[in-house]
């Protein structure tokens, strides 16, 4: 398995690139789906390894997952019961394999599965998940590194989340649908992958309302029946060919993206002197010679998203004077620092924030991928950088950006695998 890549800068993009189904939205949707009764057809699903690593998952579970001519993904899950834990050894490899806590709650009532993996970007505890789950009436036990739920009868509640979790707002959605009476999750995480999975539930006869606020009301149905379903295009691989715009001074045209989605974004490379075109499902990013700095802070959505700080950190690195980039959602994110330094970057980190003294010049070196996002912005500094670039562990950016290669390529740019 190819787990290293190689730029050698200085390299320019431009042209156009088609911007895949979102990784974050695909994954809880594809959780999702073995709640509903028949077969489930998901369209603008990304062909990634976390993807990859789901599927595993849901085959060990007893449901038949296959990819069809028109590369749109069949889940069917089974009639019975699902009772065994979901696999150790596939769980720790990504973080959305605790989704099926939720989904499996819904689906039967209770739940056996693994502690989840992924990226070590901060702690990501799994409490708010839990608290969700035992309002709705659910008794809930960790044992031997699995969470087992099980519920006599569940009930809807009222439910505060101390903080906007993503997941947690997920996985109760999820239960929720399938659960007497009504739901009112409050502190709702507000992501556009909230609103997709509402939309997604929804069509399967789901009761879903205010995804997208702070307050999501849900009430529950006795069944859901399986449909057809697109997945909205991934915002944080739409930031990141943005930023390889222009952190190389070039120009770059998105295609199947969601303008409003991506304001965040816009707005900080903006503020770096970018010039950015919306259009009604593209976007069209112009680079500027003289890049400008900025201040960052990383905050849950409509926030500036922390999926996309470490790219926009290396933004900075090349700007004309002194930047500051705090990060407020997880603790670890200014791992890759080191490695931008190995690169002739001047950053000094203090305890969640870091100071970005813009330099003249970045220089090519060996490098490793640190988590997902992280391994990205690599990319965009060997870009910009003078000589070659190899990035090891290059599996954490396969992990969540689909033919990066070939779409690198297609702007122009020579990104080798090995």
């Amino acid at each position: 398995m190819k787990n290293k890549l190689i730029l050698d800068g200085k390299q320019t993009a431009n042209g156009e690139v088609r911007i895949s189904g979102a990784k974050n939205a695909g994954l809880v949707i594809m959780a999702a789906s073995i709640m509903a009764e028949g077969e489930t057809v998901l369209d603008n699903v990304p062909r990634i390894r976390d993807v990859d690593v789901m599927l595993d998952i849901l085959t060990e579970m007893g449901v038949v997952c296959r990819w069809n001519e028109d590369q749109s993904l069949s889940i069917c899950p089974p009639t019975g019961n699902i009772d065994k834990p979901t696999p150790y050894e596939l769980s720790k490899k990504l973080r959305a394999s605790n989704l099926f806590l939720g989904a499996l709650m819904g689906r039967q009532g209770e739940a056996a599965v693994s502690l989840p993996g992924g990226c070590d970007i901060g702690t990501r505890p799994m409490d708010l998940h839990i608290k969700g789950i035992s309002a709705l009436g659910a008794e809930v036990s960790l044992e031997q590194g699995n969470i087992y739920a099980t519920a006599k009868q569940l009930q809807g509640a009222r439910i505060y989340l101390d903080f906007p979790s993503v997941g947690a707002t997920e996985n109760i959605m999820m239960t929720a649908c399938r659960v007497p009476g009504q739901t009112f999750i409050e502190n709702a995480a507000k992501e556009p992958e909230i609103v997709d999975l509402a939309n997604f539930l929804n069509t399967m006869g789901g009761r879903v309302r205010g995804a997208g606020t702070d307050i999501i009301k849900i009430e529950g149905v006795p069944e859901l029946k399986a449909g057809r379903y697109a997945i909205i295009p991934d915002r944080i691989e739409a930031g990141t060919y943005m930023v390889a715009a222009a952190i190389s001074g070039g120009t770059v045209l998105l295609e199947n993206i969601i303008p409003t989605h991506l304001h965040p974004i816009i707005a900080k490379l903006q503020e770096t002197g970018a010039h950015i075109e919306e259009r009604e499902s593209s976007l069209l990013v112009e680079g500027s010679a003289d890049i400008r700095p900025a201040d960052i802070k990383t905050l849950p959505y409509p926030g500036f998203p922390t999926d996309m700080q470490s790219q926009m950190l290396a933004l900075l690195c090349r700007a004309d004077g002194t930047s500051v980039v705090v990060e407020n959602v997880f603790e670890n994110r200014f791992q890759i620092v080191d490695e931008f330094k190995r690169m002739g970057a001047q950053i000094k980190v203090k305890g969640m924030s870091a100071i970005v003294q813009g330099v003249p010049q970045l220089n090519g070196s060996t490098v490793k991928a640190t988590d997902l996002r992280a391994g990205a912005a690599l990319i965009l500094m060997a870009l910009a950088a003078e000589g070659r670039t190899v990035i090891e562990e290059a599996n954490y950016i396969f992990r969540g950006y689909e033919d990066i290669v070939n779409k690198f390529a297609g702007l122009g740019v020579t990104l080798t695998a090995e």
